[in-house]
């Protein structure tokens, strides 16, 4: 009787493989930020050979710019379901700061590969629409408290800008571990939102 014959391993279909590369990566952006690994790296942990990602991937920016349109849509996705059931637009740009917080807690990986990677937008227009679909949601909320469109990204922006950095301090153990310092920090958010709001009502 001959012996049998031995199998090679099946490997990665084209859908697995591209998804194998982007999970691969992104563990590896919550272990060393967005510039911290090599696309060889990220083919090692996804168990494929060095060449595979460029079958998906022009370089690891392209890469990365996948991960961070994921991440731009999980934004999306997660502040329409907190503005949703307001229609007062200064209660539905707070639960937005709320829930940037939280969505940098819950997936630090894709914050940070989505605002710290340094991406050139210009050189990805998936992840250029990714980010101008989070705009759409807001910028609309934002004119009914500013109606000029400067004004409104101006109160967008400052909005924003607290709720960030709210997000990494908490991140940074600064307020605190644990659910308890997440729920303070979301109302510290909505409470900062609502008081720029205010100031810019003032005449």
């Amino acid at each position: 009787m001959s012996p049998p014959t031995a199998r090679r391993p099946v490997g990665h279909h084209h859908g697995n493989l591209r998804n194998a590369l982007l999970e691969a990566s992104l563990e590896l952006v919550g272990e060393r930020g967005p510039h911290g690994f090599t696309l060889a790296e990220a083919s090692r942990r996804a168990g494929v050979s060095v060449a595979a990602p460029y079958k998906h991937f022009a370089d690891r920016d392209a890469l990365l710019a996948q991960l961070a349109t994921r991440g731009y849509h999980e934004q999306r996705t997660r502040f329409a379901a907190v503005m949703n059931p307001s229609e007062d637009p200064v209660e539905q740009l707070a639960s937005f700061a709320a829930a940037y917080v939280r969505f940098a807690a819950e997936e630090p990986a894709l914050f940070d590969v989505t605002f710290n990677a340094g991406l050139d937008k210009s050189r990805f227009a998936e992840l250029a629409s990714a980010g101008d679909e989070v705009a759409g949601l807001l910028l609309p909320v934002a004119r009914q408290l500013a109606p000029a469109p400067d004004a409104a990204f101006d109160l967008l922006l400052r909005i924003a800008a607290a709720a960030h950095g709210l997000a990494v301090f908490l991140r940074q153990g600064l307020f605190g571990m644990g659910s308890a310092a997440l729920s303070d920090t979301e109302a510290k958010a909505a409470r900062t939102a609502r008081e720029i709001m205010g100031q810019n009502a003032r005449p």
